[in-house]
């Protein structure tokens, strides 16, 4: 096995670490948001408990209506561009618009993450004094490799979930590979050495060899180590 397991305290640093980086690369638990810390839904997003196909269509138009009403009279409404924002979110991760065999979003699906962007983007138009940390973390999703795959955007929402919480291996890991994909190389570098000094000495070639994995999955290729010798 990659991890030697043994030891309570190391089996659930493990456990988070393949958790997160599992969610991060292959969109799994898409309706959870990423890392574990937001729920972001339909249902969450709408404020519903679930129900048929027809009343969760019904209650999302009525919630955009509100949202889109709002704005009218104020396009500064942040609350409601956040609104806005997981609303959509959770609209692509549902129904048609999400393939639970592929575990991928639909063509309908994408289009809903391209709604969410708009409306956040619009959001960050604003100017917050900062970024709502809860919709940076559905943010990361629709912008990762399970989304839009637009990795810079990613890699910004994940350093806005970063600035709010307190500072984990498995964070800096996720910005160490979205930050490859930005081909921002110095500031994977920099985000990878964090993750693993923030990792127990034992585990951190396991973390390193999990990192990799995950670059190369997004296309980014590993420098060649020179031989010793």
């Amino acid at each position: 096995m990659l991890f030697d397991l043994r030891g309570r305290g190391r089996r659930r640093t493990v456990q988070v670490i393949y958790l997160s980086l599992a969610i991060l690369m292959g969109g799994g638990l898409v309706l959870f948001g990423i890392g574990g810390g937001t729920n972001g839904g339909l249902f969450d997003a709408i404020g519903g408990s679930g129900g048929s196909s027809t009343s969760v269509d019904a209650v999302f138009k009525k919630r955009l209506e509100t949202y889109e009403k709002r704005l009218k009279a104020n396009p500064q409404d942040q609350a409601a561009l956040i609104g806005m924002t997981k609303l959509y979110f959770g609209s692509a991760s549902t129904g048609e618009n999400f393939n639970q065999t592929q575990n991928a979003y639909t063509a309908k699906g994408l289009g809903q993450l391209r709604l969410a962007s708009a409306s956040w983007e619009r959001y960050l138009a604003t100017k917050p004094a900062k970024p709502d940390p809860g919709t940076a973390n559905l943010m990361v999703q629709v912008y990762g490799p399970a989304g839009l795959k637009q990795y810079d955007k990613a890699v910004t929402s994940m350093e806005a979930v970063i600035a709010s919480r307190k500072e984990t291996a498995n964070l800096y890991a996720q910005l160490a590979i979205l930050a490859s994909g930005a081909k921002q190389d110095r500031k994977s570098t920099l985000a990878e050495a964090k993750a693993l000094d923030l990792t127990p000495k034992a585990q951190r070639k396991q973390l390193k060899s999990a990192i990799d994995l995950q670059k190369s999955q997004l296309g980014v290729t590993q420098p060649t180590q020179p031989q010793s010798g």
